[in-house]
C-alpha cells in the first residue's frame, strides 16, 4: 500500500484487477456491487483500472458514469484527459456527466486543458457545467500563480483551495453573497469545512439556499464529509423535494448516509425507489455501505481483502 497526501493506492494481484474491472462495467450487477468495485479501482493504479474508469464514464447508469468521471479526477491521472475531453464536448451525455468531466480536468490541473474549458464555458447549454468550467480555469490560474497547497484533511481534491481567511463569520458573507465568483464561494464553503464548529456548520447549512444548483450540491457533499447531526433536516427537506436539482438531491441522499442515524436510515429506504434513477440509486448505495460498516467489512476494499470473492456468482 502506497499512501500518498490525497490518500492510497494499494497493489492487488492481476486476477483481482481484472475482478474489479469487470464487475465495475458488468450492467447485470447491482448498482450497489459496480460501485463497490468503483471505489477500490480509485485506489488503484495504472491502466487497466483506468481503462476501466473511462469506460464507465459511459455508463448507462448517470450516478456509476458521473462517479467514475470524479474518481479520474482524484487519482489526477493526466493520461485518462483524452477521455475526459471527449466526456465534456459530448452533448448527448447527462450535464452531470459532463459537471463531473470538467471537474475532474480542473483536479488534474494542467495548463492544456484551459481552451477546451473555456470552449465549453462558453458554448455548453447546461448552466451546472458552464459553472463547473469557471471553477476548474479558476483553480488552473491558481495553480499556476501559487506554490502547491497543502492536502485536505478529509483526503480529496478539491476543486477550490479553501480561502486563508479563519473568520467563520467573514467566510459565511463570502460565501452567502450571490455576487461573488463562483470559486470564490468554493473557497469559503471549504474554508469553514475545514475551520469546523457550531458557527461554521451553521454557516455551510444556510449556504443551501444558494441560486446555484452546482454550489448547493457542493454544499450537500462537505455536509456529508463533516457527517454533523445538525444537517440532517435541512439534507431530508432536500431529499423530499422532488423540484430540486437531481444531483442536488443525490448528494443529499449521500451525505445522509454519511450522518446515518435512524431518521436518516429511514428516508433514504423511502426514496430508494425514486422516480430519478440518480437519486435512487445514491440512496441504494448509500444504504448498502451502511450494511458493510455495520458488519464490520470495508465497502471500499473487500474484494481486494477476500480473494475467494474473485469466483463469478
Amino acid at each position: 500500500m502506497d499512501c500518498s497526501d490525497t490518500g492510497c493506492s494499494f497493489q492487488v494481484s492481476a486476477d483481482t484487477e481484472k475482478f474489479l474491472c469487470d464487475r465495475l462495467l458488468d450492467q447485470n450487477q447491482p448498482i450497489s456491487e459496480r460501485f463497490r468495485a468503483l471505489f477500490s479501482l480509485r485506489n488503484l493504479r495504472g491502466p487497466s483500472p483506468r481503462n476501466a474508469l473511462v469506460q464507465a464514464t459511459r455508463d448507462a447508469s448517470n450516478l456509476l458514469a458521473h462517479e467514475a468521471a470524479f474518481a479520474l479526477g482524484q487519482m489526477q491521472d493526466a493520461d485518462a484527459i483524452p477521455a475526459l475531453k471527449a466526456v465534456l464536448n459530448d452533448l448527448s451525455l447527462h450535464p452531470i456527466v459532463r459537471h463531473e468531466a470538467a471537474e475532474a480536468l480542473g483536479a488534474i490541473g494542467l495548463e492544456s486543458i484551459v481552451g477546451l474549458l473555456k470552449n465549453s464555458l462558453a458554448s455548453d447549454p447546461a448552466q451546472e457545467v458552464r459553472e463547473t468550467c469557471e471553477l476548474a480555469l479558476s483553480r488552473i490560474k491558481e495553480l499556476k500563480n501559487t506554490s502547491p497547497s497543502k492536502s485536505s484533511p478529509f483526503l480529496s481534491v478539491d476543486p477550490a483551495t479553501p480561502a486563508s481567511c479563519s473568520s467563520a463569520q467573514e467566510l459565511r458573507g463570502v460565501l452567502l453573497n450571490e455576487s461573488n465568483s463562483m470559486y470564490e464561494r468554493y473557497a469559503a464553503l471549504f474554508a469553514l469545512r475545514n475551520l469546523g464548529g457550531e458557527e461554521a456548520i451553521s454557516a455551510i447549512i444556510e449556504s443551501l439556499g444558494a441560486n446555484s444548483a452546482l454550489l448547493r450540491h457542493e454544499v450537500a457533499y462537505v455536509l456529508g464529509q463533516l457527517q454533523n447531526k445538525k444537517a440532517s433536516d435541512a439534507l431530508s427537506q432536500i431529499l423530499r423535494d422532488g423540484s430540486e436539482h437531481p444531483m442536488v438531491r443525490h448528494e443529499a441522499a449521500e451525505a445522509l448516509g454519511s450522518i446515518a442515524d435512524d431518521q436518516c436510515i429511514t428516508l433514504l429506504e423511502e426514496f430508494a425507489k425514486d422516480p430519478e434513477p440518480i437519486v435512487g440509486q445514491s440512496c441504494e448505495v448509500a444504504l448498502s455501505m451502511l450494511d458493510f460498516e455495520r458488519s464490520g467489512k470495508s465497502f471500499e476494499y473487500l474484494f481486494m481483502q477476500v480473494p475467494q470473492m474473485q469466483q463469478a456468482p
